[in-house]
């Protein structure tokens, strides 16, 4: 059993990105040389629920594992990245937030063209695991218990009815959750949930807090490679921990102040 995957988060696929998307954007053509350098160095692309079922159960994974993930739903995934994905025969995960995408549940604020629900049942079809991501994409450790279980059975229930199977993987936008938001997206019933970190995924880490290391714009293949093999992540994402650890910290006192403020309200009534 692996002791360390890597699981590669992408976002839009695109010549010309949206200015709100394109650093966590990658062109089409930097996307081909990565999967045909995965190609060439043995690794086999897995499912989010391959994996986690492979460290629940303790089966098999290969030799040289890899997950693909997508988040959010942009549309280039079905348009530029399911060929490239095709041609070498990988498995990947998409991370959809169901608000975020063309057609009846479209709530706005997208930053980029994103899917319409025939394309992501095509890439359902072609293999593709749909995994859940939210329904408008929000903060989820910044949000009440009503309105947070809202976001995640509602991301849920679309994805079952319109892909036809209900989902067992769930990433956090942003990366951002707590034992509270952890517990929520158990609760409703998906088995994986998947964080950012930039470092490889463990066991030890959890079923529910699986890091992931970031693909940009910026990520030329010799970064590439030295990123999927779990080489100098450190070096490269330092500063990304850095912000990430402070911005924690001022999340959780916005979460508290909420909180005071919500009792006090209620005392005050």
């Amino acid at each position: 059993m692996k002791a360390q995957v890597p699981i590669l988060m992408y976002h839009a696929v695109a010549h010309a990105p949206a200015r709100a998307a394109r650093g966590l954007s990658v062109s089409p053509g930097a996307f081909h040389e990565q999967m045909e350098l995965l190609g060439a160095r043995g690794f086999t692309p897995v499912t989010c629920g391959r994996l986690a079922a492979a460290w629940r159960g303790g089966e098999a994974l290969p030799d040289k594992p890899v997950v693909i993930t997508f988040d959010d739903g942009y549309e280039g995934v079905h348009r530029y990245a399911l060929h490239a994905l095709a041609a070498h025969g990988f498995a990947a995960t998409l991370f959809a937030s169901t608000g975020w995408l063309r057609g009846p549940y479209d709530t706005g604020g997208a930053p980029d063209l994103m899917l319409d629900w025939d394309q992501l049942r095509a890439l359902a079809a072609a293999g593709v695991e749909i995994g859940g991501h939210s329904h408008t994409h929000p903060q989820l450790d910044q949000l009440d218990d009503e309105r947070l279980w809202f976001e995640v059975l509602r991301c849920r229930e679309i994805l079952t009815d319109e892909v036809g199977r209900p989902p067992t993987s769930f990433a956090y936008p942003y990366g951002y959750s707590s034992p509270r938001v952890r517990r929520t997206v158990r609760a409703a019933g998906f088995g994986v949930g998947l964080a950012v970190g930039n470092g490889l995924a463990a066991r030890r880490q959890g079923p529910y807090a699986l890091r992931r290391v970031t693909v940009g714009r910026t990520t030329g293949i010799e970064e590439f490679e030295q990123l999927v093999n779990g080489r100098s992540l450190g070096r490269y994402f330092a500063r990304d921990r850095a912000l990430t650890k402070g911005y924690a910290l001022v999340r959780r006192s916005r979460q508290v102040s909420r909180q005071v403020s919500r009792q006090v309200w209620g005392k005050v009534r």
